[in-house]
């Protein structure tokens, strides 16, 4: 029998702007707590921010700390399988969207592949990932980048 894979320790974001966006991320929460190789650790507040490079109506935004037995292409194989099921499209770039789930970090790993980056590229210039990150993992957010993103207009609800 193989042995088990340990836990990694990783964060996902989450948001929404499209039909009941609060009620939608909170179910991918609780969707994430019951996925097979996951296990729910902690999740920020829900924050509200307006779209960036996107249209469409305000984001509910939060993050989300996991155990993962996953690696990382199958963590992210199991997010997409949940945007999915919440009735995720993607008409095009940045477009209005049911739920959106994505790999922040994966413990300390470096990844770049064609279908995942980690550290997400962008996490750093984003008000709506680095103030929820901030609340579950104050250490995994540079002061520097929080200083950079404080005139980005968020609010906590």
């Amino acid at each position: 029998m193989p042995a088990a894979r340990p836990e990694v320790r990783a964060f996902v974001a989450l948001g929404a702007n499209l039909g009941d966006a609060a009620g939608t991320v909170q179910r991918a929460l609780q969707t994430l707590g019951d996925t097979p190789g996951l296990r729910l650790v902690k999740a920020s507040s829900l924050y509200r921010t307006a779209p960036v490079d996107a249209t469409g109506p305000d984001f509910i935004n939060a993050v989300a700390e996991v155990a993962t037995t996953l690696t990382a292409p199958d963590l992210l194989d199991a997010l997409q399988a949940i945007e999915t099921a919440e009735g995720r499209e993607r008409p095009y770039r940045n477009a209005p969207r049911t739920l959106d789930l994505d790999v922040l970090l994966y413990g300390d790993a470096r990844i770049d592949s064609p279908r995942l980056t980690v550290p997400h590229p962008r996490m750093h210039e984003r008000a709506f990932v680095l103030v929820p990150l901030a609340e579950v993992a104050p250490a995994r957010v540079d002061d520097g980048a929080a200083l950079a993103v404080r005139q980005q207009p968020i609010e906590r609800i």
